[in-house]
């Protein structure tokens, strides 16, 4: 036996799933207002809260490149939950820092930046 729809039954059914999609609308801007506050960029949240490394704080402010590229070095030779090499992921997150700042990096420090790379390099014994 084929089932036989009635139009008034169908009518009904569409009418209730739109009324549906709008509660289900306003419970999400709902929630939305509980979150706490993310941070403004997607890559500030990824240098503070990387699974990669645990960053001294201001590293790549730092004076010198020979202190950048230490601080970057005890980093990823302590950390327990990188993927990868030591070298690879100190030299990953400051490539990413550097990337991320774009135009907006002062010249001393994109160069201060440039040279801890070549540090880094230098003190993990990969000339």
């Amino acid at each position: 036996m084929a089932h036989v729809r009635k139009t008034t039954h169908s009518r009904k059914t569409a009418g209730h799933k739109t009324a549906r999609r709008k509660t289900s609308a306003r419970r999400s801007t709902a929630r939305k207002s509980t979150k706490r506050a993310a941070p403004k960029r997607w890559s500030q949240r990824v240098t503070k809260e990387s699974d990669a490394l645990d960053l001294k704080q201001g590293v790549f402010k730092l004076t010198s490149a020979k202190k950048i590229a230490a601080s970057l070095k005890r980093s990823a030779e302590h950390s327990s939950r990188r993927k990868t090499g030591a070298y690879r992921s100190a030299l990953s997150m400051l490539t990413f820092y550097i990337n991320r700042a774009g135009k907006t990096l002062p010249k001393t420090q994109r160069s201060r930046l440039e040279r801890a790379k070549v540090e880094l390099k230098r003190a993990f014994g990969r000339e």
